[in-house]
């Protein structure tokens, strides 16, 4: 298969895409605010309640082929990572209010040309469930991001129904061979976050190549949890709980893999909404992340992860550069909320320089 190679002029913003940007932030902000006041502490604009915080390892394998051998993963070796899993929403509801889901993952001891502003030996990969953004662009995520701003306010019980009329949505696309993105966006099953799949949703550099990235299960123990769903009126924090237990007894592993760019236009760049299709390239596997059985509620450690430490695609290798309408705006949008949120907590934000700055 010939894949397609990187450069600069892949990426085609649109006229006034600062003045979007712009108002992305502003709309964010203001949703912060009204979620500060409501909880009295300011919490993350997006995947503000975690479900788990762990420490692992990242292994590069020999033998990649040279289009996988890019960037982090051009030499085989082990890096330990910090991993946070998280629940959608930019607040922190009862578990009733199933959305999207978050994993972000810190990798460590990443030397190499890094994206300005990001001086530490780091790589941040930000994925959440669903292969796709439903918003698409810039413009789409300002679109849709007013109108999440104006459910803020609503009570968690109109949340709820609203994520369940979504839910129920998707099950009757499914019947008919179909699913909608932001219906699964606003409405994702009760299932286990340990048996989901966590994707980019929007492509970034990789090295020579572009690709999309994908966090699959691949430990036994966690396919058994497919099937597992969550009754949240017996347990509004049930996620965190059954994640926890899970950790407790059991290692968890998921294999990172790369969906490589193409064919430009069944693989477009500047919109996130639009999924590559596996049929043109697949994903496939360029390191195994391995988490070992631990405590992932430590307070210490959950206090650090959802407090104090930043996840960003900024904090990336240049050969990982995000990449298309969504991930320009990112690029801003994650530091201007980062600022607000430790700046009302009065809270030193850290770019964590190694993980053994990490509490136990």
């Amino acid at each position: 298969m010939i894949y397609l190679r990187y450069a600069p002029d892949i990426e085609r913003p649109v006229p006034d895409e600062q003045g979007t940007i712009d108002g992305i932030i502003q709309g964010m902000i203001q949703q912060s605010q009204m979620v500060e006041k409501r909880e009295h502490h300011a919490v993350r604009a997006s995947h503000a309640k975690s479900s788990a915080c762990v420490m692992g390892d990242l292994i590069i394998p020999e033998g990649l082929p040279p289009e996988l051998a890019q960037g982090l993963f051009a030499r085989p070796g082990t890096h330990k990572v910090a991993v946070r899993f998280a629940q959608g929403p930019g607040e922190t509801l009862g578990d009733r209010v199933s959305t999207h889901r978050g994993m972000s993952i810190k990798v460590f001891d990443v030397p190499g040309e890094k994206l300005p502003g990001h001086a530490v030996d780091t790589q941040d990969f930000v994925l959440a469930t669903g292969t796709t953004f439903p918003s698409g662009t810039a413009a789409g995520f300002l679109r849709d991001g007013t109108v999440i701003g104006k459910s803020t306010g609503l009570p968690e019980g109109v949340k709820s129904a609203v994520s369940s009329t979504a839910r129920n949505l998707n099950k009757v696309l499914h019947a008919f061979g179909t699913e909608s993105a932001m219906a699964d966006f606003f409405g994702h099953p009760f299932s286990h976050p340990l048996a989901d799949s966590y994707f980019s949703q929007a492509p970034m550099r990789f090295g020579d190549y572009v690709a999309k990235l994908g966090a699959v299960p691949a430990a036994a123990a966690q396919r058994t949890l497919s099937e597992w769903r969550l009754d949240p009126n017996q347990d509004e924090d049930g996620f965190r709980h059954a994640t926890v237990d899970f950790f407790r007894d059991n290692d968890v592993v998921f294999e990172l893999k790369a969906q490589l760019w193409a064919d430009a236009e069944k693989q477009p760049i500047e919109d996130a909404s639009v999924d590559w299709p596996v049929s043109v390239s697949p994903y496939r596997t360029v390191a195994t992340m391995r988490l070992t059985r631990q405590d992932a509620c430590s307070p210490k450690r959950v206090r650090y992860f959802d407090e104090v430490m930043t996840f960003r695609p900024a904090h990336s290798l240049a050969a990982h550069r995000p990449l298309g309408s969504v991930m320009r705006a990112r690029l801003q949008v994650y530091q201007a909320l980062s600022d607000f949120r430790h700046g009302q907590n009065g809270v030193a934000a850290e770019d964590t320089l190694a993980a053994e700055s990490i509490p136990a």
